[in-house]
């Protein structure tokens, strides 16, 4: 039987995860092993200026005082005693779309996993309150499923974002690109009953820049949005470009 680890970064107890971690069930041996409490935009960080502790829940459930990357290297490496055949990250309570997906915790979770020679992929639900999780779940074993027989492309992870509306309501899938997202009067500021100025990043009001096939547009017009995303970061044009263009004037 196949072995899939279940992660995210609401944290271990997120009805989101015990959602994935149920429909996945169905098809492999499903192991959770996700953060003790919730991690949102911890991105890709690793926890190495103190020892962590792993918990047992229960059966197939561990909680670990850590970040999402944390909790795939700890499983990969120590947990699970084998590595596992799939990688499955969420069921984020918030869409991870367009520039959000270098914050996410969740989808960094799939990244770990596909550098660690994983096949990973990462969902979320893109809404506030009332997540229909069913949704996403029964799309995840789908996914799960095509990815088990099929592999993925090397170097390469998924990142799943699905409408927060009903089965019925779901107008299909589309193969998307990231999006650009743009954040105005995201930085607040506050006072300590002292008087002190402080400030608090979160929140304001998001634009986005107006492209095609974008995964933000997909899931706007209810579409569950599928985007591959590579783990090589270098922009191809701009090396050629740039070794044209400053390559005498750098040697200099």
């Amino acid at each position: 039987m196949a072995l899939i680890l279940v992660t995210n970064d609401d944290g271990v107890y997120s009805e989101g995860i015990l959602s994935l971690h149920r429909a996945l069930s169905e098809i492999a041996e499903a192991v959770i092993i996700a953060p003790d409490r919730e991690q949102s935009a911890t991105s890709h960080s690793l926890t190495m200026h103190r020892p962590l502790k792993v918990t047992e829940i229960k059966k197939n459930i561990f909680a670990v005082n850590g970040t999402p990357t944390d909790c795939v290297a700890l499983g990969i490496g120590k947990v699970l005693g084998r590595k596992p055949d799939l990688i499955a990250s969420g069921i984020n309570k918030g869409g991870n779309l367009g520039d959000d997906i270098t914050y996410s915790g969740t989808v960094s979770a799939a990244f770990e996993g596909t550098i660690l020679g994983v096949p990973s992929f990462a969902i979320s639900m893109v809404g506030e309150k009332d997540y229909h999780f069913s949704v996403a779940a029964e799309f995840a074993v789908k996914l799960a499923k095509i990815i088990l027989d099929k592999g993925l492309p090397k170097d390469t992870l998924i990142n799943v974002n699905v409408p927060n509306v009903t089965k019925d309501e779901v107008k299909g899938l589309k193969f998307t690109k990231q999006g650009k997202r743009v954040y105005i009067g995201s930085i607040k500021e506050t006072f300590d009953p002292w008087g002190r100025l402080h400030y608090w990043i979160g929140g304001g009001t998001p634009s986005w820049a107006d492209d095609e096939n974008t995964d933000y547009l997909a899931v706007e017009s209810k579409y569950i949005s599928v985007t591959p995303l590579h783990l090589d970061l270098t922009n191809y044009d701009a090396l050629s470009c740039i070794k044209d263009d400053w390559a005498h004037s750098l040697k200099d």
